[in-house]
């Protein structure tokens, strides 16, 4: 995963344009991509395809002919949907343009302008101290292209028994931003390549933020009752604990399963609002999919969110393990979520004879495969799933299903149809 964020690191992307293209050929070495083309212009519920942009070289030059700002140091330099520019200027005239952290003075920001044609440069506040000494002029140069073109958005499905689907989002527009959002891409693919003939169908969308997910929404709205829950994925490779937002419903079966993988390891569960990641618009409303957010330390709580500083250094291989370790416990409730009735509901079965208790005494986990065999057989009444008993009795998932199969294999249990 840390290997695949280093090599995505350098590509330039934006919401439509190359770097997009060239992010989701990378990220097709790994799974088999369908890559959709949607043309400019085209109306999107309320919004309309924008013009897709494309940066070939931008520089700041002084006196002496020294690029002073260098796109080809950082994608960062260059502010997002630049339109050309060619010109020289004094720095009074230039300055305007400008923008740094001043509060942060060695970090470079992120900054764009995707509706609105302008066009800027970032770079450190201590970067910018140091131009103030130059005479002038300087040289200014943005190499760029916004014109009609298309926006581009990849998906991989994992073909499930059920045609519902559980949906994994994750943003394909940052420009060298390693938690912001490739961490989020490379663990979505690390998952993707664990799932093995699931009982749900998958679905992973690589999309630009917001526009890339209304696109989506628009392009699929007779299929979305099929949607029967899902996450963006986001900021999943820093070193905080990991944080779930809500889905809008905020007792959607998304919202129950990731809330009992994070109990018992450093979490932090948060309601839902309108604002944040694409979750806002596939729980628009309208929509009101289950869908919830999972992010390490959420967007703008960590001083590094949007500069030069959230690099690949940042970001960690143990975080990002972490982090599919718990979409991978997600995913486990959500496929062996089940409810049964117990066909000897009339006082405790005896367990001993059909070799359901253990025989060595004492030991913690066959003390805990006995609490779970009892639990599942007192709420197994039709009313209860697996995950309600695992969240009452505060057993682990895992041993509450393993529960449930033995029963179901000695004939004391079957499924709710």
């Amino acid at each position: 995963m840390h290997d695949l964020v280093r090599r995505l690191y350098p590509l330039c992307r934006s919401i439509t344009g190359d770097g997009v293209r060239g992010t989701l050929e990378i990220v097709g070495e790994h799974l088999p991509l369908t890559v959709r083309e949607v043309p400019t212009g085209t109306e999107v519920l309320d919004w309309t395809v924008p013009k897709e942009w494309n940066v070939r070289d931008a520089y700041v030059k002084d006196a002496s002919g020294r690029r002073v700002i260098d796109f080809r140091e950082s994608n960062l330099h260059v502010v997002g949907y630049s339109v050309p520019v060619a010109g020289t200027y004094s720095l009074a005239e230039l300055r305007p343009r400008l923008h740094t952290l001043p509060e942060q003075p060695g970090l470079v920001p992120y900054r764009t302008s995707y509706y609105a044609e302008t066009w800027g440069f970032c770079l450190s506040q201590d970067a910018l101290d140091r131009l103030r000494d130059e005479d002038g002029p300087f040289e200014v140069r943005i190499d760029s292209t916004l014109a009609p073109g298309s926006l581009t958005y990849g998906e991989y499905v994992v073909p499930g028994r059920l045609p519902e689907e559980v949906m994994i989002s994750c943003h394909v527009c940052h420009p060298s931003l390693a938690n912001d959002n490739l961490a989020g891409i490379a663990v979505a693919v690390a998952l993707a390549r664990r799932l093995r003939e699931p009982r749900h169908t998958y679905r992973f969308l690589f999309a630009p933020g917001t526009i890339g997910a209304i696109t989506w929404l628009a392009r699929n709205r007779e299929r979305l009752h099929l949607v029967a829950g899902g996450l963006t994925l986001a900021c999943a490779g820093d070193p905080g604990a990991l944080t779930y937002k809500r889905s809008r419903r905020g007792d959607a079966l998304i919202d129950r399963a990731v809330t009992h993988v994070l109990r018992g390891r450093p979490h932090e569960v948060l309601e839902f609002s309108p604002y944040g990641y694409d979750e806002r618009q596939f729980c628009s409303p309208g929509f009101d999919l289950p869908f919830g957010s999972l992010t390490r330390t959420p967007y703008a709580g960590y001083p590094e969110y949007h500069t030069s500083g959230d690099n690949p250094d940042f970001v960690t291989p143990q975080a990002m393990e972490d982090t599919l370790d718990a979409l991978t416990r997600v995913v486990e409730v959500l496929e062996h979520e089940r409810t049964y009735l117990n066909l000897s509901p009339y006082g405790e079965p005896q367990l001993g004879r059909r070799g359901l208790y253990g025989s060595l005494g004492g030991r913690s986990d066959t003390k805990q495969a006995q609490m779970a065999m009892l639990w599942v057989l007192n709420l197994s009444d039709g009313e209860h799933g697996l995950l309600d008993i695992a969240d009452r009795s505060g057993l682990p998932f895992a041993a509450v299903k393993e529960a449930a199969q033995s029963l179901l294999d000695a004939g004391l249990l079957k499924e709710k149809a």
